[in-house]
């Protein structure tokens, strides 16, 4: 039988975000550098989405005031889609935004902890969110690798010294970028960061789509040895690969919204069929905002086509049994995936708030998890693992003094 909401044990969601500080890089870059780094500018701005992708018009004098961040020859607006949790989901719109629009529990450390206390949140762990992008492609884009170089390791180390540390330790989990341009660098940078208490990484749910190497070039394998070595598990986030799926490059954001987990089940392809799971069995990755329900058809779908062998692929075991133990994904909202939840397995399954975006559960996230928990028919035990115990195991919290 399932627990009553107010016998639900606290939350770990493994999936919210912070807005980056506006003067982070002003206050750690050279005197020399400071023009060149992250840093916001406010104007006026017009969005827009079409195809798949967001775009701005900026300096329009017809358009709403915006926090635009400028990095080298990067300009990205802030909008009000980026954080809005609190507002009424009918009062949400894809419109400019300045940080003093959202809640400061958005980019405030103290104010994030009270509102995690108020959703019934013990830890969280945090993407990035404006310009960094999901994975740092914010930082990889950019021509001067030095600089970016510089940049994302001020990054990492704000997200741990100061976002997660303190008060915060144990609460908000921290999670680093690595420089994707450089496999070699990204190994230094996950074996650096671990040494600092950092034990997951971003990554892209698709490099290649980014012009970095895919997974079955092997190029990776020294990020995904570092990320053995210190136990580290490796995050994708939908959108990481900086494209949504979409139609025709007229459809609406709707269409790219309801077809999102089509960017997971591509990639969990991608590390199966790559033979990257099989050549680190102990690697564990986890995907963020994908849901679950597409999982056990998709596992079925590429058993049998490695069983018939006609994928021009070569695996000694078969893609279910790769996945058991090493790949997780987090629900919000997927009644249909916890339904199938023996399907998928159990130990799979993490939850997420995804504070403080619109598809997130804020204030009302451990009675969003009652109802989808008594839906699926789930008893206590299987609600605990899915509202916190799996979560420590796949990213290893009890590093943290996290217990289930």
């Amino acid at each position: 039988m399932t627990p009553d909401a107010e016998d639900l044990p606290l939350i770990i969601s493994v999936d919210d975000h912070i807005l980056e500080p506006r003067d982070l890089w002003e206050r750690e870059l050279s005197p020399g550098l400071r023009d060149r780094g992250p840093r916001v500018s406010r104007e006026r701005v017009r969005l827009e989405f079409k195809g798949g992708h967001y775009g701005f018009n900026r300096g329009d004098p017809d358009g709403q005031w915006c926090d635009l961040w400028l990095f080298d020859d990067l300009v990205v607006p802030t909008g009000f889609l980026h954080a809005p949790a609190g507002t009424p989901r009918s009062q949400q719109r894809n419109v400019p935004a300045v940080y003093e629009d959202f809640r400061p529990g958005a980019y405030d450390r103290t104010e994030r902890l009270a509102d995690m206390d108020a959703n019934h949140v013990e830890a969280a762990i945090n993407f990035p969110n404006v310009f960094p992008r999901f994975a740092g492609q914010g930082f990889a884009e950019r021509p001067d690798k030095d600089l970016s170089l510089t940049c994302l390791r001020i990054y990492n180390d704000w997200m741990i010294d100061e976002w997660c540390g303190g008060p915060a330790r144990g609460r908000l989990i921290p999670l680093a970028l690595i420089p994707l341009w450089d496999p070699a660098l990204a190994a230094d940078e996950v074996r650096r960061v671990a040494a600092k208490g950092c034990y997951a990484i971003a990554f892209t749910e698709n490099p290649s789509k980014l012009g970095l190497p895919s997974l079955y070039s092997g190029g990776w394998d020294p990020v995904w040895e570092a990320c053995v070595e210190s136990a580290t598990t490796v995050a994708m986030h939908i959108g990481s690969s900086s494209s949504m799926p979409t139609t025709s490059p007229d459809a609406p954001l709707a269409t790219s919204m309801s077809l999102y987990a089509q960017n997971a089940q591509g990639s969990l392809c991608d590390w199966v069929f790559s033979g990257t799971l099989g050549r680190f069995p102990d690697l564990k990755i986890a995907y963020a905002e994908s849901q679950i329900g597409w999982l056990p058809f998709q596992l079925e779908r590429m058993d049998s086509v490695w069983r018939d062998g006609v994928g021009g692929v070569e695996l000694a075991v078969a893609p279910s049994e790769q996945v058991k133990g090493h790949v997780f994904g987090c629900v919000f909202d997927d009644l249909i995936g916890l339904k199938c939840r023996h399907e998928v397995g159990l130990e799979a399954i993490l939850f997420e708030t995804d504070f403080p975006h619109s598809d997130g559960t804020f204030p009302h996230s451990r009675k969003v998890a009652h109802d989808l928990f008594a839906a699926a028919g789930m008893d206590a035990d299987e609600c605990r693992a899915v509202i916190r115990g799996n979560a420590i195991a796949a990213y290893g919290l009890d590093r943290f003094g996290i217990t289930p």
